[in-house]
C-alpha cells in the first residue's frame, strides 16, 4: 500500500501543508517575488517573504502567484515556491503527497499538478478534490447515500459540489474568491475616492470592514497615492463604501447553487433540502454572512467551523484512511 505523509492545498491565497503525525504544520502566501538583473529574473522572496515587499518596493520587483484560479501558470516558479515551503517541514525526497484541487480541472490541468510535485521530489503523488476534503473535515460521512453540498469560497475561485458515496456526482468552480474581491475593491477605491491601494491594502479593508450587514458602521483609515497628484492620501473607508463591492460576488454564488440544485433528480435535491448547504473557505468568514443567507437564500445552510482550515483538516484525516483514500481517487 502506498504510504503518503504530506497533504498539501495550493491555494490562491494561501498554501497550506499538513504533516502525518504533526498536524496542520504550515501556511504561507503562495507567492513569489522577483526582480531582473543582467542574466534574466532573480528570485528575492517567497511566502511570507515575498508578501511582505508587496508594494513596497521599486516598480521593477514583481510580486505575483504562480498558481491563478486554481491553475499552474508559472511552472518553474510554483516548483521553486514548493520545494521552499517544504523545506520548512522537513520533507525528504521520495515520500508521499495528497494534493488538493479544484473540482473543475480538466484531465491536462490534473497531469500538470502530478508532475508539479513529482517535480518538487515527491515519489507518490495522489490528488483529490478540495471539496471533498473540506467534507471530511466538516465531519461529514461522504461514503453513505446521504447526500451533502458543499459550497467552498476561497481565494481564487469558489467550488460548488454535491457530493455522495465518496464522489462528486455535481460540481462547479466558479471564478469568484477573495483575489477577485481584492481587485475590485481596490478598483472602486481608486473610481470613487481617488486613492490606488494595492492589493495588501485591500486584501486588509475586505478583513477588517468587509461586511454583509446594510447597517454595519465598521471604518478603516487606508494609505495610498491621490490618483490626481501622485501624492500620499489617507481616507477613511467604511462596511458601506464596500458592500456594494462584496454583495455582487455572493449574489453571483447564490445564483451557481440554485442552478446546480434546480438541474438535480428530485431525490438528490430533497436530500440536500433536509440536510442543508455547507458554506465554508476563508472568505464564508465575512460578517454578516449568516444573515446575508437568511434574507437571499432559500435553501436551509451552516456556515462550517473553522471554515478557512477545515479542507486541509479534512486532507489530513486521509492520511491516516488509505482505504477510503483509494476510494476517493478512484472516483475523481
Amino acid at each position: 500500500m502506498k504510504y503518503y505523509k504530506y497533504a498539501v492545498e495550493i491555494g490562491g491565497a494561501n498554501t497550506k501543508i499538513f504533516m502525518k503525525n504533526c498536524g496542520f504544520c504550515l501556511c504561507e502566501p503562495t507567492l513569489v517575488a522577483s526582480e531582473p538583473t543582467s542574466e534574466g529574473y532573480k528570485v528575492i522572496g517567497y511566502g511570507k517573504e515575498a508578501k511582505k515587499l508587496m508594494g513596497k518596493t521599486n516598480d521593477s520587483v514583481e510580486v505575483f502567484s504562480p498558481v491563478i484560479n486554481g491553475v499552474v501558470k508559472n511552472y518553474e516558479y510554483c516548483v521553486e515556491l514548493l520545494q521552499y515551503l517544504f523545506k520548512k517541514v522537513d520533507y525528504k525526497k521520495n515520500d508521499g503527497v495528497i494534493v488538493m484541487v479544484n473540482c473543475g480541472l480538466s484531465q491536462d490541468e490534473k497531469m500538470t499538478y502530478l508532475n508539479l510535485l513529482h517535480d518538487v521530489g515527491f515519489k507518490e503523488v495522489v490528488l483529490v478534490p478540495t471539496v471533498v476534503c473540506t467534507c471530511l473535515g466538516a465531519g461529514k460521512n461522504i461514503s453513505s447515500t446521504k447526500t451533502n453540498m458543499l459550497v467552498n469560497i476561497g481565494g481564487a475561485n469558489t467550488d460548488i459540489a454535491v457530493i455522495n458515496m465518496n464522489s462528486i456526482i455535481k460540481g462547479a468552480t466558479l471564478g469568484l474568491g477573495g483575489r477577485a474581491m481584492d481587485v475590485a475593491i481596490s478598483h472602486t477605491i481608486a473610481y470613487n475616492h481617488g486613492i490606488i491601494i494595492g492589493l495588501g491594502s485591500a486584501e486588509a479593508l475586505k478583513n477588517e470592514v468587509g461586511s454583509l450587514f446594510t447597517n454595519d458602521t465598521l471604518n478603516m483609515e487606508v494609505t495610498g497615492v491621490d490618483v490626481e497628484n501622485k501624492t500620499p492620501r489617507s481616507y477613511i473607508i467604511t462596511s458601506s463604501d464596500l458592500l456594494p463591492v462584496i454583495e455582487p460576488f455572493f449574489d453571483e454564488i447564490i445564483k451557481a447553487i440554485d442552478v446546480t440544485i434546480t438541474s438535480l433528480p428530485p431525490e438528490i435535491s430533497t436530500d440536500i433540502i433536509n440536510s442543508g448547504v455547507m458554506f465554508a473557505g476563508g472568505v464564508s468568514q465575512i460578517a454578516g454572512l449568516e444573515n446575508y443567507l437568511k434574507n437571499k437564500f432559500r435553501f436551509p445552510f451552516s456556515i462550517v467551523e473553522d471554515a478557512e482550515n477545515v479542507s486541509i483538516i479534512g486532507a489530513g484525516k486521509l492520511l491516516d484512511d488509505p482505504i477510503l483514500l483509494s476510494k476517493i481517487v478512484e472516483n475523481f
